[in-house]
Parts: structure tokens; sequence; C-alpha cells
């Protein structure tokens, strides 16, 4: 779109500096860009992307809502996922329109109350196992009663168990054994580490510029291979769940086996049932958006709560207190402040930092505080054009002090007791922030993220004192698709949260 005739033109924003990559390298050496942009430019500012194009960036949360209400209206920009869809399928996270609404009409049951009631089973013996795994740490390390551990790591580990088990019955063993030998895990590997390295500048261009797809890329046969295997077991699952959906079995917790029943349901009219293909692509689907998205949550959680030994303490009080090391849903859903770190971690390190929509057609914007243009016009609205770019800004809502308050960039799970009236114009599923977005689009998963969250936190808060086992400032945020801990001492392997753990009976 060109910027002398973009209704843009006129907005406040950061100098352009790349003609082709635009503000795009400010963006990836600082995670955080957008909130030093909005305190120098005003809440509705535009920047560039790459090849130049304008991004519309606003923390109105009027404008907002606006968006995220009108799912049909504003979707997901085609660049944003074509390497996703390629990857993994026609699946719920990725498609639009009708099709998104039948998929999420047949999976809606298997992620209701009920069957995450049968869940949690699953939830806590996988974090007991992980429990149990830091207590071998500490005997093999034998240093003083402590030891060092990467968080983030086991955490992957133990949510891949997770997914593969409660997702379809599958067990990746991962905290059990090398997962390396493991055909799906590897395949996991190769997708999500180098299909979608979002660093990657072919890939990148390909995504942006579709005559550029015919391109090769390094590793593209390496990255098909692993495609084809994973929706070749995934077909092999399919069947299997297909053979047992009149049976009553233990398999029947799981989200493919629920989603099978529900597909062939009778009384569901054959236009309105996804085929196979749609059916295995959500496999690599509920993988990759709640694999990396709870363990990168949860080992916030950990860093939150090691910097702040007072609410830890409050913490592990509360978990003490509960009489069984494996608690039920409903059991862990009373916990009272469990819930307050979680919401608060999900509030202040919000893994997905962001996300994007663009316009189908020509629209306007409502706003609810007025801005003034760079030419002195107060605006009271935005008008956008079709193919409009617009940043959903997850993480600058969560943060934002007019919003919460001037301690906002605080960890302080109290103030769940005591919300401001502000945050509840926030648009959200799972309480007042941004981190799970809300409308028809809102993650159909949150539940189940949320479970699994309190059951690690539980079981890992009850068993051991958590330490940062290098300085607080050597962990930054990286931007990236998913925002995990960044250590930056350790630039061959940064994506780690290196922490000490110590028997909590010891201290």
């Amino acid at each position: 779109m060109s910027e002398i005739t973009s209704p843009l033109r006129d907005l406040p924003g950061p100098p352009n500096t790349s003609l082709l990559y635009g503000n795009f390298k400010e963006m990836w050496a600082e995670a955080m860009v957008h909130e030093r942009w909005t305190a120098a430019y005003g809440d509705t500012i535009k920047y560039r992307e790459l090849l130049g194009l304008t991004r519309l960036y606003t923390t109105d949360l009027k404008a907002i809502t606006h968006v995220l209400m009108h799912s049909n209206d504003y979707q997901k920009p085609e660049f944003a996922v074509y390497n996703l869809r390629r990857l993994l399928g026609e699946g719920v996270l990725l498609v639009e329109g009708d099709v998104h609404r039948q998929q999420r009409k047949i999976l809606n049951p298997a992620f209701g109350i009920p069957q995450l009631r049968l869940l949690t089973e699953i939830f806590v013996e996988k974090s007991v196992e992980l429990r149990d795994n830091w207590v071998s740490e500490i005997q093999k390390q034998s240093n003083n009663g402590e030891a060092k551990v990467d968080a983030m790591s086991w955490l992957n580990r133990m949510t891949l168990d997770v997914i593969g088990r409660a997702g379809f019955n599958y067990d990746f063993q991962s905290l059990s054994t090398d997962s390396s030998n493991n055909e799906l895990s590897q395949a996991f590997d190769v997708i999500f580490k180098i299909g979608l390295n979002f660093e990657a500048i072919i890939p990148l261009l390909r995504s942006l510029v579709p005559m550029l797809r015919i391109m090769p890329a390094p590793h593209d046969s390496e990255v098909n291979k692993a495609k084809d295997t994973v929706f070749r077991i995934g077909r092999k699952l399919l069947q299997e769940s297909k053979r047992n959906v009149h049976e009553k079995t233990r398999a029947d917790k799981d989200l493919l086996s629920l989603m099978t029943r529900a597909n062939m349901d009778p009384d569901v009219p054959a236009s309105q049932r996804m085929t196979d293909d749609e059916v295995v692509s959500q496999i690599p689907t509920f993988l990759f958006a709640g694999h990396e998205t709870t363990s990168t949550a949860t080992s916030w959680a950990l860093y939150a709560l090691s910097q702040n030994k007072e609410v830890q303490s409050k913490l592990r009080e509360e978990l003490l207190a509960v009489s069984t090391d494996n608690p039920t849903m409903d059991e862990l859903n009373e916990l009272h402040y469990l819930d307050n770190v979680i919401k608060e971690t999900l509030r202040l390190y919000a893994p997905l930092p962001g996300t994007l929509r663009v316009a189908m057609k020509d629209d306007f914007l409502p706003l609810s505080k007025p801005f003034k243009d760079r030419k002195g016009v107060l605006r009271n609205e935005i008008r956008v054009l079709k193919g409009q770019t617009i940043t959903i800004p997850i993480l600058s809502i969560n943060r934002a002090e007019s919003l919460w308050g001037q301690d906002a960039r605080e960890f302080n799970p109290d103030r769940w007791d005591n919300l401001p009236q502000a945050v509840s114009a926030i648009p959200g599923v799972g309480g007042h922030y941004m981190s799970f977005l809300a409308g028809s689009r809102a993650c159909i998963g949150y539940r189940f993220s949320l479970v699994e969250m309190k059951a690690l936190l539980f079981t890992l808060i009850r068993a051991f004192e958590i330490d940062l086992a290098v300085p607080p400032n050597d962990i930054q945020r990286k931007l990236g698709l998913v925002q995990r801990p960044y250590l930056t001492t350790d630039p061959t392997n940064p994506n780690q949260l290196p922490i000490v753990i110590r028997p909590v009976s010891q201290t």
C-alpha cells in the first residue's frame, strides 16, 4: 500500500530504519521495543515491517476488541501462517471462516471441563515423574543436597509427554527415556527447530512473496520427510481411534479419541464432519499450540518465583496444606493463591507476545481514547483499508501502566484480589488478560493449559526450593513465535533456564 495514499500516513511512529527490513531488526534486538515506541509516540502508532510495508499498532482496547470480535473481517495474514500451514496442515489454529467454525464445533467437547477432569490424572502423573527425575538429579550431583537443572529443557520433555498422552494417546516417554530415538519425537523436533525457524531468510521470503515459494531452501527435504512421518503416524493413530470409537476404553480420555467420536456421531451431517486429513492435522496442531507454550509459561513462573521468595514461600504454604500428592482438577482449582500466581505469570510473561490480523475489507476501528496525529488532527477512529496488517499487542496490554497501575511490570499475585477497574475492558478468556486472546479465535485449549500448569507448580513447589542459577540479568526475553527465557551468556544454547533446586525438607 502506498504511503502517499494510506489512511495511516499521518499516524505517529518510529522512523523507518531500513528499506528492506523496516523496523524488524529493532524488534528482534529488543523484545519490548513496542513499549518504548508507545511511550514515545502514543497508544496508536504505525511502524514498518519487512519490505517497507506499514503495520498498524494500537493498545486501544476498544479497537482491539473490535478486531477480535469480528474474526471474519480480521483474519490471520497469509504470510504469517504460510509456513505453519505448510508443515502442520489444516488444523484449527490455521483455518478461517466456516472451516474454522466447523472444526471448532467438533473439537469443543474434547476441551470441556468433564474431559479435563479425566486428563488431570495425566497432568499430575507426569508432574510427579518430573519431580522424581529432579530428586534423582540431586542424588547424582551430590552437591550439598542441591542440583542445578535446566528447567526449560525438563519442562519441554514433560509437556511433550503430556500432549502425547492427553492429545492423541501416544507415549513419547520423553521423561523416562532418550526421546531422540522416538521417530515421532524426532520428526517434530525437525519441524519445530528447522522448519519453523523464522530467522531463516528463504522461508521468510517465501512466506512474504508467493512467487518465491518455488525457491528451494536448505533442509527442505529433511523437513518434508519429517512432515510425512508426522502425517503417516497420525493416520495410524486416527485409524486406531476409529476402531475404538464404540468402545469405552482408557484411551477415550485423549483429545483425538474424543474428537473422532464427535466427528463420527451419526447426528452430525456428513457436510459438517472433518475429513481424515483435517483430523490428522489436529495432531501437530495440538503439539505446536500446547507443548512449548505451557512449558515456556511454567518456566517463567519458576523464574518469577525464584526472584520473589516471599511469594514462593506463601505459595508453598498453601500447597503443603493439601493432604494428597495427587490432586484432582477441582482440588487444584480451589487453590486460590496458586491461581493468582498463574494468572500473574501469564499476564507478565505471556508466552505469545502478540499476534497479527489483516483487514478483509475496508473498515473503521473505534477508539476509546482519541489521539492527535502528526498534523494535529484529533482522531476518534482509525480508517483501515482491505489488506492492512494490524498487530494485536498481547504483552504490551498485559503490562500497561495505564491499565494495571504503576506496578504493572512487577510480579505481584496479590493484585488479582483487587484489580483496577480499567482492566475490566480487556478482552480475554481465562481472566482480565490477553494471553489466550478473545472472541471466536480465543485459545480453545486455555483450560487445558491452566490445569496442566497448576499440576506442575503444585508438584514442584511442594517438593523444591527454587533459586536462579545465574544472575537475573543474564535471563532476557527474546522475540519469537513463543517468547522464551533467553540465557545471554550462552549463545550456543540460549533457550534455557538454569535453576538450583533443593528439597523442601532440608530447608
